[in-house]
């Protein structure tokens, strides 16, 4: 049982204002795995004074101090590795394997490519007679989620420390335990007081009080597009930057000259990763309507594949989705999905046989689907495939466009010169040609009510810094 009814700020475990105790619930087991308070806007305020204080002097620090400071981060984080993936597949459900290698890995992953980048960023050039500056942007709220949650963390601080900025994290109340570990870690290696500071809580209460707080200059979330609006709005008042990463519903488009089992095999195996909790799953898969049957059993037999249940057994390679509330809402889109007419080629409303309890999701693919089907539209965020054919190339860019996300994109085919074209057609932030893997060098964002902004290497850095022209500066 972990016990993390403590707060990081300025350097320091405090006990909190705000005494409302919460159950982290091991999604495996349906029980309590851990204990943390839920903040208040006291608390808040506490961690935006230690920030702003700290930021004065951590703000003037030079590239040689944070990189010193990155590589004490990164080698504390490297031994803390087995805790970090012990409490994540304990907060969220991911498979032990998953955990570590993926999820406790992109973490790592982040700090290593943030040092990397930080190493040799132009933070001033000359134009002319006139010097221009980036200066970090000051006191940054995060706000992260539950499905990646040192992932989220680590791509947001990684880079708000590289640029000089001072942090105040708020980590989703679902799957606090990593970032407490975290906390740990930063703890460790030294990271000045009042630098880096963590409040637990929910939305309401915490997540709010962040976007408004008048001495937070940017605020950075995580998570579906219907919070990302209300961060949007609670931080207007004060004209704060809001760089979001919200949902998605990416198609991915099988071209009629790919290798078609390569192509759905990938498409698939993508989909169902992470107990389909990534907003950039390809969740759509379009495919040649004279391909679309054979498409379909290929799909089905990839999907049988998956072996669901307990995250700790070595057997295992889809865990539980995160939450009740997301267990309960996919069963119901599951379920809306049958009533629309689509057709279930696999698995289905209900949990998978043997598993009468923990929310554990069937492997789902849905084929005879349309665009206008609500499990076509809507972000389902489990292990859901839509299948929907087409019958040229142009009908299938105009389907996946035809959706109010635009985080990413995949195209399959054949033909390199072919899928360059048709991925430049895609109104989305990110276009994954040939299944080509997630670059935590590139930029990560979408358009449209997928966010603004971006997250990830260099373009990520860019985010959390000020641009200042000192005109007649001289050369």
């Amino acid at each position: 049982m972990y016990d993390f009814r403590k707060f990081f700020i300025d350097g320091a475990w405090v006990a909190p204002a705000g005494r409302r105790e919460h159950d982290v619930i091991n999604p495996a087991t349906e029980e309590s795995v851990g204990k943390i308070l839920l903040g208040a806007p006291e608390d808040v305020d506490a961690a935006v004074k230690a920030a702003r204080r700290a930021f004065e002097s951590f703000s003037q620090t030079s590239r040689e101090e944070k990189i010193a400071l990155f590589e004490r981060i990164i080698k504390v984080f490297q031994s803390n590795m087995p805790r970090l993936a012990k409490a994540i597949s304990d907060e969220m459900g991911a498979p032990m394997k998953l955990a570590l290698n993926a999820q406790a890995g992109s973490g790592l992953g982040h700090f290593a490519t943030t040092l990397a980048v930080l190493k040799d960023f132009e933070f001033e050039e000359q134009l002319g007679n006139t010097r221009i500056t980036r200066e970090p942007i000051g006191v940054c709220g995060l706000i992260t989620p539950w499905n990646w949650p040192i992932n989220q963390i680590g791509c947001k601080v990684a880079p708000a420390l590289a640029a000089g900025c001072t942090v105040v994290l708020k980590p989703s109340e679902i799957a606090p335990l990593s970032a407490h570990v975290f906390a740990e870690i930063l703890e460790e290696a030294g990271v000045p007081k009042g630098v880096f500071n963590m409040v637990d809580g929910d939305g309401p209460g915490v997540g709010e009080a962040i976007s408004r707080h008048p001495d937070i200059d940017m605020v950075s979330f995580t998570g579906s597009t219907r919070a990302g609006v209300l961060v949007a709005k609670a931080a207007a008042d004060t004209v704060k930057r809001v760089s979001q990463e919200l949902g998605g519903k990416s198609a991915n488009i099988i071209l009629e000259d790919a290798d078609l089992n390569a192509a759905i095999k990938t498409g698939v195996v993508s989909m169902m990763a992470n107990t389909g909790q990534s907003c950039n799953a390809p969740s759509r898969m379009l495919v040649p309507a004279k391909l679309y049957d054979e498409a379909v059993k290929i799909a089905k037999a990839v999907a049988e594949k998956p072996v669901v249940g307990d995250p700790k057994a070595d057997s295992t390679t889809m865990g539980p989705v995160a939450n009740k509330t997301q267990f309960d809402k996919i069963q119901r889109l599951l379920q809306k999905g049958v009533e629309e007419g689509a057709t279930v080629v696999i698995g289905g409303p209900g949990r998978p046989a043997g598993l009468d309890k923990g929310y554990f999701i069937k492997p789902t693919i849905f084929s005879n689907v349309n665009n206008e089907m609500t499990i076509a539209r809507e972000e389902i965020f489990g292990p859901v495939l839509v299948m929907i054919p087409y019958k040229s190339e142009e009908e299938a860019v105009a389907i996946a466009n035809d959706t109010v996300y635009g985080l990413s994109g995949y195209v399959y085919s054949g033909n390199t010169d072919n899928a360059r074209r048709i991925a430049r057609k895609l109104r989305a932030g990110m276009v994954h040609i040939n299944g080509a893997p997630t670059d935590i060098n590139a930029p990560f964002g979408g358009y449209k009510q997928s966010g603004n902004g971006r997250e990830w290497g260099r373009e990520g850095l860019k985010e959390f810094l000020e641009t200042k022209a000192m005109l007649g500066y001289g050369t």
